[in-house]
């Protein structure tokens, strides 16, 4: 099958980061529950997707500062392929691992009142001793390249492993950049709270890192402007893809 639609909804400061010592405000927690909402809640707008893909990063931040501990070797080979520990979940996070980095201690987490089962992406030059590690936790796993992490396979077996036509996009920002990039961002949506904190070393929505992805002009199209509640707004944009330099 062809990839599923990916969006990339966002939750933004009004000066475009998506981190920083305004989003645990009451204004930033009013404003992710909208954000939230739209794709998550009881009535959200994007109905049909399985799950969110995060990178690294916004990974570590669920985790927590938990040192990383050496894993043991498996005492029998780990199986080939794939590995799905919880096939009725109804949710999914998606997590970006590039190097097999992520000690997860458990197959789900919440976020608000909705429980995702956490499902690794990962390349098959991931050691069996973290394969296995995220076995006996119940966390699942996709394989997707050889040494390096292919994420346009990991999307395609992620539409054909959970039967879905749609993805959502939830940062952070080098993942963003390197996903819209490489043409894997359909449509990208944003929730723009009302307020700003003027930090300078936090994430933006979209940043090029030359390990990934370099910078690049891409122009979108508007495809709507809603109000919120609190003063947040709601923009949806089409990727319309490089802007030449002339």
């Amino acid at each position: 099958m062809s990839r599923p639609r990916i969006i990339c909804h966002m939750h933004t400061l009004l000066n475009g980061k998506i981190d920083g010592i305004a989003n645990p405000t009451s204004v930033g927690m009013r404003s992710q529950k909208l954000y939230f909402d739209l794709f998550l809640g009881k009535d959200r707008f994007y109905k049909e997707h399985r799950g969110w893909i995060s990178g690294s990063g916004t990974s570590r931040a669920i985790l927590g500062d938990k040192p990383a501990i050496e894993l043991p070797e498996p005492y029998e080979p780990v199986p080939a392929g794939d590995f799905i520990a919880d096939p009725d979940a109804t949710m999914h996070y998606f997590a970006v691992d590039r190097s097999g980095s992520l000690q997860w201690e458990q197959g789900s987490f919440s976020y608000f009142d909705v429980e995702a089962h956490i499902v690794e992406l990962i390349p098959a030059s991931v050691s069996d001793a973290f394969k296995a590690h995220l076995r006996s936790v119940g966390v699942s796993y996709i394989i997707a390249g050889d040494e390096q992490l292919d994420m346009a396979e990991a999307v395609r077996k992620i539409g054909e492993t959970f039967n879905t036509e749609e993805i959502i996009l939830g940062g952070g920002g080098t993942l963003n950049w390197s996903m819209l990039r490489d043409g894997l961002c359909d449509e990208v949506s944003i929730v723009m709270m009302p307020i700003a904190d003027g930090e300078k070393h936090t994430h933006s929505l979209f940043e090029a890192d030359e390990k990934y992805s370099a910078p690049l002009p891409i122009g979108f199209s508007l495809a709507s402007v809603e109000p919120l509640e609190d003063g947040s707004v709601w923009m949806r944009y089409g990727v319309n893809g490089p802007v030449d330099a002339n």
